[in-house]
């Protein structure tokens, strides 16, 4: 039976993964659960699987850490939303845990802090974004199996055909409007704007140790084909299914085992298009923005995951125009001297310094 801490369970990717617990009686205990804010969901979960340990971050942040390394945990389900993600798998892959990761600010934020501390404690890091489930089980699940290029695809979001004229006026619930997922308002915003796809390429950049000359973004509208890798001899595997997170979310918990999910079944017996084009660069500058950010390194990645948090939010609040999302985080990046990535610590003052930063350029603007 493996035992599960689960950080951020009353989130989207948490409640499948009680789910898949209570779906699979025998298989799975939970001996830890963690939110930000109490809830009837969260008090519902806490009476249904009766943990050894629950906490809430808003009210006993410290409390809640515990979470992440609780020591009767088998493995730790980081599905904590934002930069407050990132310590939690720090604090996991510290007391040695294998952490499964849903938290896409982790690797963004502190790639080099996370996976050096997992290779210095010898544990693994399972992906769970869909994308980076998708190449993990291309590869077999191993992450370090030979390749030659990591093939992301993405639905170019809820304003794929605009013009940068339409792109003004957006509203935030036009914004929130995906095309194929439903998926909180921060990482559906982050779609719209593409910047989530730059943070992919960032996170297969540490998960895989690959060049970012290696890792390419694909346009594929319909979101079945998760993600590809090509391998030396031309050869391309793909992993498909409908949009769906309850196969990665799943899989991360029972590889190499396959369960039966609840997921939609893809429809051989009709007629269905699979479609790619190129990533129209100059349409998503913020793409650019993060991929510069990740090849430079050091705090830089932390700046622009700060900043848009901040930005996002200001426009979804309507405080802000859809384009003055990516002025503001380009600016406060812009405006960021580089320095090598040395500690959670220092992520923590330059998180605030570029949040800051982000607000007093926002009220400016209105």
């Amino acid at each position: 039976m493996l035992k599960l801490s689960v950080i951020g369970s009353t989130g989207s990717v948490g409640r499948q993964v009680m789910e898949i617990v209570r779906r699979e009686p025998g298989k799975f205990k939970v001996v830890a659960l963690a939110a930000y804010n109490s809830s009837v969901e969260f008090s519902k979960q806490v009476r249904e699987f009766k943990p050894e340990f629950a906490a809430y971050a808003s009210q006993d942040k410290a409390a809640a850490l515990s979470a992440a390394e609780w020591q009767s945990a088998d493995l730790v389900f980081n599905a904590a939303g934002g930069f407050a993600g990132l310590e939690y798998s720090l604090k996991a892959l510290k007391a040695g845990k294998t952490l499964a990761l849903a938290n896409k600010e982790t690797l963004v934020c502190g790639g080099e802090l996370v996976t050096d501390l997992a290779k210095r404690k010898g544990v693994e890091i399972i992906p769970v974004d869909s994308e980076h489930s998708a190449i993990w089980q291309c590869l077999h699940f191993e992450k370090k199996a030979p390749f030659k290029r990591l093939i992301i695809t993405a639905s170019g979001g809820a304003f794929k055909g605009y013009t940068p004229e339409q792109l003004k006026t957006v509203t935030p619930e036009q914004a929130l409007n995906h095309p194929t997922w439903k998926m909180g308002k921060k990482i559906t915003v982050d779609s719209a704007t593409l910047l989530n796809k730059g943070y992919e390429v960032i996170e297969a950049h540490e998960l895989y140790s690959a060049p970012y000359s290696a890792i390419e973004t694909v346009i594929h509208p319909q979101s079945v084909v998760h993600s590809l890798v090509e391998f030396k001899d031309g050869a391309c595997l793909a992993q498909l299914g409908t949009p769906t997170m309850e196969i990665p979310v799943q899989i991360a918990l029972t590889y190499p085992q396959r369960l039966a999910t609840k997921a939609q079944r893809l429809d051989f017996k009709k007629a269905f298009s699979l479609d790619f084009e190129p990533l129209a660069r100059k349409k998503y500058p913020l793409y650019d923005l993060a991929l510069k950010c990740g090849k430079e390194g050091g705090i830089l990645p932390c700046v622009l995951n700060a900043a848009d948090e901040i930005a996002v939010k200001a426009f979804l609040d309507g405080k802000i125009a859809f384009t003055d999302i990516y002025t503001t985080v380009e600016k406060v990046v812009s405006s960021t001297a580089r320095e090598e990535l040395l500690s959670f610590k220092q992520l923590e003052e330059v998180d605030r310094a570029a949040r800051w930063k982000a607000q007093k350029l926002i009220f400016k603007m209105q």
